[in-house]
């Protein structure tokens, strides 16, 4: 996979990191490619801030000494970065902005996923509609909190899952096929390939206070994939 830089100063490096790469090594398996190993060739003594699931897209900061990760690591933690994300979600939202304040836990009948639940710890996710089809939605969404799935499992209690997810959603992709009417499949195995058939979630924009008090804002342009969903939407789904 190609890393493509998107920010970068004496203190810190950005990436736009593909969907389906690790931020940082798997600690059951180091061999599994990961995006901190393959930026280390560009700068060996980059160090890890805080990550995005394996499927997600987008920004991704990684200090490059030590005094920039103490720096960094404490805007995280004192919730002073501005995180904002955007998502494909399936259906036409009813309230076209909101805000999301539902705690939550680890769901104990299917471990290593979330939902919402009042035994949880608080979570704040704000969503905006941005642009709507006839069976989808684009939205943009900002973090306050950061636990785990928040953004996906947040989505599924408004009733919008995000594409393609297959933990929180159906797991299904976009295709030309519900689209389009009359489409016909030319591939010869008889096969339609989907559009977009990976969890529709991007890390869009960091805006935070840079170690000499200037604003940083770091913008991730969408990838191929998302871009082209886009596309199709607009030519074939009112």
């Amino acid at each position: 996979m190609k890393l493509t830089v998107i920010y970068e100063d004496d203190n810190l490096i950005a990436f736009n990191k593909p969907s389906g790469l690790l931020s940082i090594p798997d600690r059951f398996n180091a061999e599994i490619p990961n995006l901190y190993r393959m930026a280390q060739a560009k700068n060996e003594n980059i160090i890890p801030v805080h990550r995005l699931d394996r499927d997600t897209s987008g920004v991704i900061v990684y200090a490059k000494n030590e005094d920039s990760h103490k720096y960094l690591s404490q805007l995280f933690e004192g919730r002073e970065i501005e995180k904002y994300y955007t998502a494909l979600v399936n259906g036409r939202l009813i309230k076209h902005s909101g805000s999301i304040i539902q705690p939550i836990a680890e769901n104990m009948a299917k471990r290593g996923t979330m939902l919402v639940h009042k035994r949880g710890k608080t979570a704040h996710t704000d969503y905006e509609l941005l642009k709507e089809w006839a069976q989808y939605s684009l939205v943009k969404l900002q973090l306050h909190t950061g636990r785990t799935h928040q953004i996906r499992v947040h989505l599924q209690y408004l009733g919008h899952p995000v594409v393609a997810d297959p933990v929180y959603g159906n797991g299904k992709g976009i295709y030309i096929s519900a689209l389009k009417k009359n489409f016909k499949n030319n591939d010869p195995l008889g096969e339609e390939k989907p559009i977009l058939n990976r969890l529709a979630l991007h890390s869009s924009t960091l805006k935070f206070k840079g170690m000499n008090g200037e604003e940083i804002i770091i913008d991730a342009p969408f990838p191929k994939d998302i871009s082209a969903a886009i596309q199709q939407l607009d030519k074939w789904s009112s």
